[in-house]
């Protein structure tokens, strides 16, 4: 039985990390696109179930993966869940906004919430961008609010490879790193006459 200590001392291990990253905010408004070895739909039930080489892609947004269910609600927004793929990882990647650079996540299951433009990565997960990067057992990753949240705490965070860990790591850049202006290396230092100064006659 858990104590309330026990269960505070859990919540403490949560970290909000706002990382330089915003998605393409255009890809809401794109249609998804799936393939796969094999398909199953249930149009009654609205759900699809895809496996074998999974693609799913939507504008700059793409997952890859072993087996994807998506389910779509009444409004039609869709919402996927992928598990497997190489070494037991789902891959994930996304352009940001007006940058050509790319967030890139992985974990053994990812869920993607096409309404709410939230991606949730369960077991081993990682995302990086640029420089930055965050692991921990689970992470969110709101592309509305541009917030990553990590945690290595809830039930349902089992690894398949039995991995445990107590805290979440990131590396963050500092904001200038890539603000700087290049350094000149080289260039000869040339004196030149004043204009302005008239030589002294005697």
């Amino acid at each position: 039985m858990r104590t309330p200590f026990h269960s505070f001392s859990l919540l403490i291990l949560c970290l909000v990390v706002p990382l330089p990253a915003e998605a393409e905010r255009t890809d809401r408004d794109k249609p998804i696109h799936l393939e796969a070895d094999r398909m199953s739909i249930d149009d009654l039930k609205k759900v699809q179930i895809l496996e074998g080489n999974v693609v799913l892609t939507q504008g700059s947004l793409e997952i890859r993966t072993q087996r994807l269910v998506v389910t779509q609600d009444a409004n039609g927004f869709q919402k996927g869940t992928a598990t497997g793929g190489p070494n037991g990882l789902v891959r994930f990647k996304q352009k940001r906004d007006g940058s050509n650079s790319i967030i890139e996540g992985e974990a053994e299951r990812i869920e993607h919430d096409a309404r709410t433009e939230k991606t949730d990565f369960y077991n081993r997960a990682r995302i990086k961008s640029g420089l930055d990067e965050v692991k921990g057992q689970f992470i969110s990753y709101d592309a509305v609010n541009e917030k990553y949240l990590v945690s290595n705490t809830g039930p349902s965070l089992k690894s398949g490879t039995g991995e445990s860990s107590s805290r979440v790591r990131a590396i963050i850049q500092p904001k200038n790193r890539e603000q700087s202006p290049p350094i000149s290396k080289g260039e000869p230092l040339q004196l030149r006459p004043a204009q302005s100064v008239v030589p002294r006659t005697e």
